[in-house]
C-alpha cells in the first residue's frame, strides 16, 4: 500500500504518555496507523533565523516530521498573510483583511521551505494529503520540483464566491495553484460550487464533468467531504464525564436552573457579539425565563497579539457585564463568561448537561462543536442545538433549530423554543441528528477522501469512469 504523507500547518504530536487532542489528530493517526507514513508540518517553535531545524519524532509506530519557523517567517506567513489576509477573506470579511506584499512574500517563502523539506522525504508512490489555507501553493511547488505523486487538498474553512475572492490582491497567482492538486475537497457543496465558478470564470478551465476541470497537466477534481467527529466515542465520554466532580459542581451551582451553553474560540467569525445581543433580547422579550436559565459561554482567547482580536475581547466582555448588570440578581447571574480552555472530557459533560447549545457563527467551514453537542446528549432527555445557517454543519443538521445569527430576534425566539420544546419533539430531532453524525463520522471522512484521491489521475478516461463514484460525491446527497 502506498505511504500516506499528511501535511498541515501544525502537527499534533501526542505526549510521551500517548495523550493527544481530538479532531483531525485522531483521524490522521488512524489513517497513518493503517496505511503507514508520516505527518509533516510546523513544530510550533519560532527559532532564531540561524537555528531553524527539521527533525523526526517517533511516537510508537507513528512518525512526525516537524520544522521550525524563523521569527520573520512566523510574523509574515502565519500572523501576516494566513491570519490577516486569508482568514478574513475566506470568512467573507473583506473589511478586516490587511494585505502587504511583505506578508505574501513570507507566505511564499514558508511554502517553499515546506516543499524543499518534503522534496527530500517523498517517494514516487507516496500519496500526499495537504490541509488548509496555509498551504495552498504547496502542490504546485512540489510539481515544480518534479513530483508527480497523487496530491490532495482539503480546505477546513469556507470558500467564498468569486465576487469576494477576486478582491484578494494576487488572487490570480494564489488560487489557480489549487489546480495543481488531483483532488480539492471542501466542507459543503456551496464551497465546492464557489471554487468551480472560480475555475470557470477566472481560470477559464474546460469542464470535464460534474466538479472536474481540465488543466494542461491533469484533471483536477472537486469533492464535498463534510468532516465529522468520533461520534460514539464522544457520546461515551459525555456519559462518563457528566458524573465528574467539576461538572457536578457546575450543575449544583445552577440550583436547578436550565443551562444554555456556547463554546467557541475567540474569533470574529464566531458571532459572539451578536450572540450576546440575542441572549439580551431573549431576557427582554421572555421575562418569565429570568432567574430560570443561565448562559455559560466558554471562550478561550485566540491571537491576542492581533489588534482586532484584542478589541473584540473587550467588546464581548463589556456586553456580558452590561447584560449581567441590567438583568442579574444577587442570587442569579444570567451570563457566565469564561476565557479559558477546558478539556474535551469536561466539555462533553457540560454539553450533556445543557438544555440548549448555541452555535451561531457568522460563517464557519463546519463547526464541530455543533456535532459534539449532538453526540453528548442523553437520547432519553436531549438538549436542542441552535445552529447558524451559515455554519457548514447546517447542511447536515437540518433537524436543529437553524437561525440567522445577524437577527437577534430570531435567535432569542429559538432559545425560548428550545427551552420549552416538548420531550417527544426533542427526542425525535435528536434521533435524526445523531444518525446523521454517526453515518458520517471522523474515520469515514478520512477514508472517503483518500478513496477519492486514490482514484484521481491525469487520464480523462479515468475521470469519466469515476465521475459519479460514491466516494467522490460523498456528502453531496
Amino acid at each position: 500500500m502506498a505511504r500516506l504523507i499528511v501535511v498541515s500547518n501544525r502537527v499534533a504530536i501526542p505526549n510521551a504518555d500517548g495523550n493527544q487532542a481530538g479532531g483531525l489528530a485522531v483521524a490522521v493517526r488512524s489513517l497513518l496507523k493503517h496505511r503507514g507514513g508520516l505527518w509533516f508540518g510546523w513544530s510550533g517553535t519560532v527559532s532564531p533565523e540561524g537555528d531553524v531545524t527539521t527533525r523526526t519524532i517517533q511516537r510508537g509506530d507513528m512518525s512526525y516530521v516537524v520544522t521550525d519557523l524563523g521569527e520573520a517567517d512566523y510574523q509574515e506567513y502565519y500572523n501576516g498573510f494566513a491570519n490577516r489576509v486569508l482568514w478574513p477573506i475566506l470568512h467573507y470579511r473583506l473589511d478586516l483583511a490587511e494585505f502587504s506584499r511583505r506578508d505574501l512574500s513570507g507566505y511564499r517563502r514558508v511554502n517553499a521551505h515546506f516543499a524543499n523539506e518534503l522534496n527530500a522525504l517523498l517517494r514516487p508512490d507516496d500519496v500526499v494529503w495537504v490541509h488548509d489555507y496555509h498551504l495552498i501553493p504547496l502542490a504546485k511547488m512540489l510539481r515544480d520540483r518534479g513530483h508527480a505523486n497523487r496530491i490532495g487538498f482539503f480546505l477546513h474553512v469556507p470558500f467564498p464566491p468569486p465576487e469576494i475572492l477576486t478582491a484578494l490582491p494576487n488572487h490570480e497567482w494564489l488560487i489557480p495553484q489549487l489546480s495543481a492538486y488531483d483532488l480539492v475537497g471542501f466542507q459543503t457543496e456551496n464551497d465546492a460550487t464557489n471554487f468551480a465558478r472560480y475555475l470557470e470564470n477566472e481560470c477559464r478551465l474546460q469542464k470535464r464533468g460534474e466538479f472536474a476541470y481540465q488543466t494542461p497537466e491533469r484533471v483536477v477534481r472537486i469533492g464535498v467531504f463534510p468532516i465529522g467527529i468520533e461520534t460514539s466515542e464522544f457520546s461515551r465520554l459525555a456519559r462518563r464525564s457528566v458524573r465528574s466532580p467539576l461538572v457536578q459542581g457546575v450543575l449544583e451551582s445552577l440550583a436547578g436552573r436550565a443551562m444554555v451553553i456556547g463554546v467557541d474560540r475567540l474569533d470574529y467569525s464566531k458571532g459572539l457579539a451578536q450572540r450576546m445581543d440575542a441572549f439580551e433580547r431573549f431576557l427582554a422579550v421572555y421575562p418569565d425565563w429570568r432567574g430560570q436559565v443561565t448562559y455559560l459561554q466558554i471562550t478561550p482567547k485566540s491571537r491576542s497579539e492581533i489588534q482586532e482580536y484584542a478589541e473584540m475581547e473587550r467588546t464581548i466582555s463589556e456586553a456580558a457585564g452590561r447584560i449581567n448588570g441590567a438583568y442579574g440578581e444577587i442570587a442569579w447571574t444570567p451570563i457566565r463568561y469564561v476565557n479559558r480552555a477546558y478539556s474535551r472530557s469536561v466539555l462533553a459533560g457540560l454539553f450533556r448537561s445543557a438544555r440548549a447549545g448555541l452555535v451561531t457563527p457568522l460563517r464557519d467551514g463546519m463547526n464541530l462543536v455543533a456535532k459534539e453537542y449532538i453526540a453528548a446528549q442523553d437520547p432519553d432527555d436531549p438538549g436542542l442545538l441552535i445552529l447558524s445557517r451559515f455554519a457548514g454543519a447546517a447542511a447536515e443538521c437540518a433537524a436543529a433549530l437553524l437561525v440567522n445569527p445577524y437577527d437577534p430576534e430570531s435567535v432569542a425566539t429559538s432559545i425560548a423554543h428550545a427551552l420549552s420544546m416538548p420531550l417527544e419533539e426533542r427526542r425525535a430531532r435528536h434521533q435524526v441528528l445523531y444518525q446523521v453524525i454517526s453515518d458520517n463520522d471522523l474515520n469515514s471522512w478520512g477514508e472517503h477522501f483518500l478513496a477519492a484521491l486514490s482514484k484521481s489521475g491525469t487520464s480523462p478516461q479515468l475521470h469519466e469512469e469515476l465521475e459519479f463514484g460514491p466516494a467522490v460525491t460523498a456528502g453531496l446527497a
